[in-house]
């Protein structure tokens, strides 16, 4: 699956950073198969304040949420969210905006997946999606 970019929804990249049980250990085999590179992985920009705001109410430790962002980015890539994702999300009218917004960035840069715990959140989504555990399944297979 070389070449192959996928966009990682905010929900897995929280498992990662908060360790989140029991969706931890798939989160984490996703970004270490991401460091070898098996794929590039990405994260829309908009996710990562969410995730920053999310992580520190879970963990209430903002150095060590901080550290652990810092860590994951050295391994994602950030995909841009400008007005162009921003306008287009909104056209789409989702039920779900954050999703909207990342699927948009996510679909700018062509991307093969979306991997994400809550794949009703994606229902009319072009790319695929799919679950975390789906993907390790398809990237093992390769």
């Amino acid at each position: 699956m070389k070449n192959i970019y996928v966009l990682l929804d905010t929900n897995v990249l929280l498992d990662e950073i908060t360790r989140r049980e029991p969706f931890y250990d798939n989160a984490a085999n996703i970004i270490s198969l991401a460091k070898l590179g098996r794929f590039t992985a990405l994260v829309s920009a908009s996710a990562i304040t969410d995730m920053y705001y999310i992580a520190c109410k879970e963990l209430k430790d903002k150095t060590l949420v901080m550290s652990r962002l810092k860590a994951l980015l050295k391994t994602v890539e950030i995909a841009a969210v400008t007005g162009v994702e921003i306008h287009r999300a909104i056209n789409l009218d989702w039920t779900d905006f954050e999703d909207c917004v990342q699927y948009t960035a996510g679909k700018n840069l062509a991307v093969s997946y979306i991997i994400t715990r809550d794949p009703d959140g994606f229902a009319a989504s072009e790319i695929p999606v799919v679950r975390p555990e789906k993907f390790l399944d398809m990237i093992t297979i390769d």
